[in-house]
């Protein structure tokens, strides 16, 4: 449902978030919170330009709000410090006011690519937001809005819901069918009047229109942060499927009381301004709705549990089907080799001695063999044939020339 703010790339430096956010161990979410927002706008860079130091300093205030902001990671940070913080999962934010036109394109093209670049909210929205001069336009309950906002700029809409309504819940969506890149963002009552950064959710692509939510469910209701797969998908592409659902991170605001709220569409295009639906509806009359919902993170929750289970196993079984491959190959090579040499041990029973075969027949040891070499030989001189029927045509012919000579004409008369 909402992130929380600005850009947290791990400082060069890592001092103890507490002392960097001068708040003690003991302090409430909300006094961290607090703090977090008065150094953040101080040090922003939209305010700094000229001072490379605050840009420093503003990593360093986003880096130990990530921290204590996070229930789970403020309670390893207690328990063992940095050590047990996963630094490579911090998210990155850059602003891009601070990015001249080069690196904005870029980054706009790494976006198209469908890399997650997360990016922070201008310095001057979050000021006049705190000090409650911006213009806030109604958006009431079973109603939608939609409008057009300029990069690095935010319409706030004031959304004012009934006792019952607090209680059967509420939803604020923004969906933009130009797939617009847009921040939902939620903004509490400041002590001073203004309002306060409190959550924020990235649109995401989802079908043909680029989306975001937040629910106020009476339930915790969990939000999908991409940058998670992104990071996963790049340590280890083969295994990023587990990661999968390891973006899920638990909405920090679960329920609203009844009053007027402030949200508001803060434009993210890199150049362009973004189109926007803007909607909040009651769940009152969507309560099938509402607990399909709730049955279906109650799933995604189990899965991911059995998904580090199976990681575990499939890990294991990976290793050992890579054992076994490795394995199989060796012991057909040895096979092939140990029936090439049986093979081998197989021909050296013989008394023959290996043929030559451009060799002549006088290479034969056996006499049946010459004896037969002898008349194949005699049986295919041609010569000796054509002589002996030469002799015997010769002496045919003879006898009939001479038989021919012996009768003349007057032979044929004695026959007369």
């Amino acid at each position: 449902m909402g992130s929380k703010m600005e850009g947290t790339s791990t400082p060069a430096v890592r001092r103890d978030p507490y002392e960097v956010l001068s708040v003690s161990r003991e302090s409430t979410d909300q006094e961290i919170k607090t703090a977090y927002r008065k150094l953040a706008l101080k040090y922003h860079p939209d305010k700094n330009a000229s001072n490379p130091e605050a840009s420093e300093l503003f990593k360093e205030v986003a880096y130990s709000y990530n921290i204590l902001s996070d229930p789970e990671k403020r309670r390893q940070y207690d328990s063992a410090g940095f050590e047990a913080l996963d630094a490579d999962s911090m998210d990155m934010e850059i602003d891009l006011s601070n990015l001249g036109t080069v690196n904005t394109m870029f980054a706009a093209l790494f976006s198209k690519l469908g890399v997650p670049i997360k990016t922070t909210i201008s310095a001057n929205v979050l000021e006049e937001a705190l000090n409650g001069t911006v213009t806030v336009r109604p958006l009431p309950i079973g109603t939608s809005v939609s409008g057009k906002v300029e990069k690095q700029c935010a319409h706030f809409f004031g959304v004012t819901i009934s006792e019952q309504q607090a209680q059967s819940g509420i939803v604020v969506r923004v969906t933009s069918t130009a797939q617009s890149k847009f921040k939902l963002l939620y903004f509490e009552q400041d002590a001073n009047g203004g309002y306060g950064l409190a959550l924020q959710e990235d649109s995401e692509k989802t079908g043909k229109v680029t989306s975001a939510g937040m629910y106020f469910l009476h339930f915790q209701v969990y939000r999908m942060d991409s940058t998670v797969n992104a990071l996963a998908m790049a340590k280890d592409p083969e295994g990023a499927f587990f990661k999968r659902l390891e973006g899920l991170q638990p909405c920090e605001v679960s329920e609203l009381k009844p009053g007027t709220h402030i949200f508001a569409v803060y434009g993210d295009n890199f150049f362009k301004t973004a189109s926007y639906t803007i909607e909040a509806v009651c769940a009152e009359t969507l309560e099938d709705t509402t607990e399909k919902l709730k049955d279906i993170e109650a799933q995604i929750l189990r899965k991911r549990n059995e998904l580090r289970q199976f990681e575990t196993e499939y890990r294991k079984a990976l290793a050992r089907y890579q054992e076994v491959t490795d394995r199989y190959t060796k012991e057909k090579q040895s096979v092939d080799e140990l029936l090439k040499q049986r093979d081998g041990i197989h021909s050296t029973f013989t008394i023959v001695k290996p043929t030559n075969i451009s060799g002549s027949g006088s290479n034969l040891s056996n006499g049946s063999s010459s004896k037969i070499s002898g008349e194949d030989s005699k049986g295919e001189s041609p010569g000796e044939d054509a002589g002996s029927d030469g002799r015997d045509k010769s002496g045919k012919k003879k006898w009939f020339n001479l038989n021919l000579k012996g009768s003349g004409s007057g032979s044929d008369k004695r026959l007369i």
